[in-house]
């Protein structure tokens, strides 16, 4: 079973992913969702490659639970402050394959990424363990820094969304998703679709073809939401280039991921990162297996066995450690 109202969110007691919770915890309020907050290790090295702290190497379920139980008192603080519902879980296993497989009952994963190290670099870093490629349902990377190192603004608002738009069946689910994430919001949508270097957008004439099947393209979306804003923008060149610089003015991105040719190849080929690395918005993922419907109907196995996946109550985390992480994630964000 697909947990339809709760959305997924994995820390690893970095400020890259206390920033993800604050946003997936900001997001589920506003569509009236639950939270699932879920911290995953690995024995025997637990520490060398879940968490975010720097710890020997150790054999000992109970101190990684120990560890666990504090990062997620931490990240259910943040929700609570919301006045969000939230479930503290916790995982043993890879975290890159435990994220793939739970995205199998979820509809939205979010965790954040802080550029090298912790759990982003697991989930994001390699073509084999790359969570938005190989993820059941969609997933959001909110980023923590840019790449000069500065701090980036959390927006509790969403009033622009950008997709980046083609005609495989990726790119027709990534304009689907973007659609239905900006009516949510009753924001604007700006449709991008990258032409060849070649063609001058400025010319009508050059630039009538494109436009044309752009149109064609949106046809079924104007019609299924027929109050929401959209703008329509041809740009030429490199569609990482494009995207990266529409997250600067945009609240989120939106892409669709195959894997292999089209915009979503070039996107998260071997050089393709760039975008999740280097967006200063979140990017919004809609991978290749949720458009093929890979999903299976029944729950996975992994997820009920409780020796894998339990419930982990904790303790209300001090005041003043909350503060800490409120000022490192964003002291300038909207619902302070």
């Amino acid at each position: 079973m697909v947990n339809e109202k709760t959305i997924l969110v994995g820390v690893d007691g970095s400020h890259a992913s206390y920033k993800a919770t604050w946003w997936a915890a900001n997001y589920a309020k506003h569509m009236g969702m639950s939270l699932q907050i879920v911290c995953a290790y690995s024995l025997p090295s637990y520490a060398a490659v879940s968490f975010d702290a720097t710890y020997t190497a150790m054999d000992d379920d109970t101190v990684a639970h120990s560890d666990a139980q504090e990062i997620l008192s931490k990240a259910k603080a943040i929700a609570d402050e919301q006045g969000v519902v939230a479930q503290t879980l916790i995982v043993t296993g890879d975290p890159s394959s435990v994220f793939v497989e739970l995205s199998r009952n979820y509809n939205l994963i979010v965790i954040g990424n802080r550029g090298k190290g912790g759990l982003a670099e697991r989930l994001l870093g390699t073509t084999s363990s790359s969570l938005p490629a190989y993820a059941y349902c969609p997933i959001v990377v909110v980023p923590y820094m840019d790449s000069e190192g500065n701090m980036l603004h959390l927006n509790n608002i969403v009033t622009k969304v950008a997709v980046g738009s083609d005609d495989t069946k990726w790119g027709l689910a990534a304009l689907e998703k973007s659609a239905q994430f900006a009516h949510n919001w009753d924001a604007e949508l700006d449709v991008i679709s990258v032409v060849p270097d070649s063609v001058d957008v400025d010319d009508p004439q050059a630039a009538a073809p494109y436009m044309t099947t752009l149109n064609e393209r949106l046809a079924p979306i104007e019609s299924k939401y027929p109050t929401l804003k959209i703008h329509k923008t041809l740009v030429p060149g490199n569609p990482v280039r494009a995207l990266t610089h529409a997250s600067r003015d945009h609240d989120i991105v939106v892409v669709g991921s195959c894997g292999r040719g089209g915009l979503s190849g070039l996107l998260f080929n071997s050089t393709s990162q760039g975008l999740l690395q280097h967006s200063v918005a979140p990017v919004y993922v809609v991978p290749r297996r949720f458009v093929e419907h890979a999903r299976p109907e029944e729950v996975v196995e992994a997820v009920e066995m409780g020796e894998l996946v339990m419930e982990m109550p904790v303790e209300k985390a001090d005041v003043e450690v909350i503060r800490e992480i409120d000022v490192a994630i964003d002291p300038e964000r909207d619902d302070k």
